[in-house]
């Protein structure tokens, strides 16, 4: 619709044409049908050890639903998920299982294990935070509920004797910017796990997803006040520097990669419009699909934004990373193979990377946490193809009947897809060999230095 069309609003935005998505979607469900799912050539667990543990999620259904919708009607912002992390380990507690509540330096982090002898490490992920003003937007009441439920179910076949090792379920505060698994690594959580294992609500079923790596950069930029009118040549403009900036970094964007974002707020622009701005701030999200061309791109951000101060006369400090930076996922594809035939048995098509563009990615702390262990972070649908992440109408379709199967359908994939890790070591020596065929270990800190 034309806003400027007879009976349009003139207070109202124009609504975005969704022709585009629409033709995303209609080309991924035309890729879909002939795509080959991802296929495992290893064993895994033996197949009454998969059926016991997946009947120890269906037991335990009536207990993960009410958990989803507990957090759901609760929402909570990261490092405040207080009600949250206490709902995970109440319901624990309920099936016999102890969690400490408080760990690796974080109040709402929460770490249970249960183990039966020597043999590798899985350690389970479940996330709880939620978006300011629009709840879970984000669907985190299922990553949570589908975590803690693949956590009973490897937690049942560890006690009856069917595998051994050991099952780490950790609760991990504040992904959505705060980065709590990244303080979380610092501290040791991930020490001598073997393989780490969460999932994602999406809109489509997707076995490995690229999420991008992203620093932030607030560039505060210093002037001279001076009366607008009566002497503004005796004034530098600190808010000009701001819009110099901005229009730099939004011609930046017609030569990066496809995959490159760079988008940015202005965060103080001044106090009233006759005083010459002193100070003005913008902060910018930068992300990119490679830990290597994101240090690319914050370089030629950084260059902009020193030009921009040099250009109207202003000062500038450049503070990165405030909170920790997240790096692009490494996902590892033998993991993920195993997902994808679990995700079958419950009636699933998980696609292989390359149906769902590309183009459709965010940023999450599970990227630092995949370059120190081999990790996947796979994408369950619970809402139709045009309905974005962090909306309101995601939140819904999060609370809904469509979450409820992801919680459910998720716990026992994320389950088997750890029961697998400990019970076949030929499976678990391939995820290592891919592992450290892509780097190995990334010294994260070292690395963003």
């Amino acid at each position: 619709m034309d806003a400027a069309a007879p009976g349009a609003d003139p207070t109202r935005p124009r609504p975005p044409d969704d022709s585009y998505l629409t033709a995303l979607r209609v080309g991924t469900e035309r890729a879909a049908r002939t795509a080959t799912p991802l296929h495992s050539p290893y064993a895994g667990a033996p197949e009454d050890v998969r059926a016991a543990a997946e009947a120890a999620v269906e037991a335990a259904a009536d207990h993960l639903l009410a958990l989803s919708h507990d957090l759901h009607a609760h929402p909570e912002e990261g490092f405040a998920e207080h009600r949250s992390v206490r709902a995970v380990q109440t319901l624990l507690a309920g099936h016999d299982v102890a969690a400490d509540v408080d760990v690796f330096g974080l109040p709402t982090a929460l770490r249970a294990v249960v183990s039966n002898g020597a043999g590798p490490t899985v350690a389970v992920l479940a996330e709880y935070d939620a978006l300011p003003g629009i709840g879970h937007g984000c669907g985190h009441n299922v990553i949570c509920a589908a975590a803690v439920g693949a956590f009973l179910g490897l937690a049942s076949a560890l006690r009856a004797g069917s595998v051994t090792g050991t099952v780490v379920l950790l609760g991990t505060p504040a992904e959505e910017g705060g980065g709590g698994k990244e303080f979380m690594a610092r501290a040791g959580a991930f020490a001598g796990v073997d393989a780490v294992v969460m999932l994602h609500p999406f809109s489509y079923d997707v076995a490995i997803q690229p999420f991008l790596g992203r620093r932030q950069v607030r560039a505060t930029y210093t002037g001279v006040a001076a009366h607008a009118a009566a002497q503004p040549f005796m004034g530098r403009n600190a808010l000009d520097a701001v819009v110099a900036g901005y229009t730099g970094i939004a011609m930046l964007r017609q030569h990066v990669p496809d995959s490159d974002r760079v988008h940015g707020i202005i965060v103080d622009g001044g106090q009233r419009p006759n005083i010459v701005p002193e100070r003005a701030v913008a902060e910018y999200y930068v992300r990119s699909a490679a830990p290597e061309t994101l240090t690319d791109l914050c370089e030629r951000v950084e260059v902009i934004l020193r030009a921009a101060a040099a250009t109207t006369g202003c000062g500038v400090e450049l503070e990165w990373d405030a909170q920790p930076a997240y790096l692009p996922i490494r996902a590892n594809v033998e993991l993920a193979a195993r997902w994808t035939e679990h995700q079958a048995r419950r009636g699933r098509v998980s696609l292989p990377p390359g149906v769902v563009p590309e183009s459709l990615a965010g940023s999450t702390d599970l990227g630092n946490v995949s370059v120190r262990v081999p990790s996947i972070h796979p994408m369950v649908a619970l809402a139709d193809p045009t309905e974005s992440l962090h909306t309101s109408g995601f939140a819904t379709a999060a609370g809904g009947p469509r979450g409820d199967a992801a919680v459910l359908d998720g716990a026992v994939g994320l389950a088997l897809t750890a029961l697998d890790v400990l019970a076949d070591p030929e499976l678990l020596t391939a995820v290592r060999r891919e592992f450290d065929a892509a780097g190995g270990v990334l010294d994260v800190a070292g690395f963003l230095g």
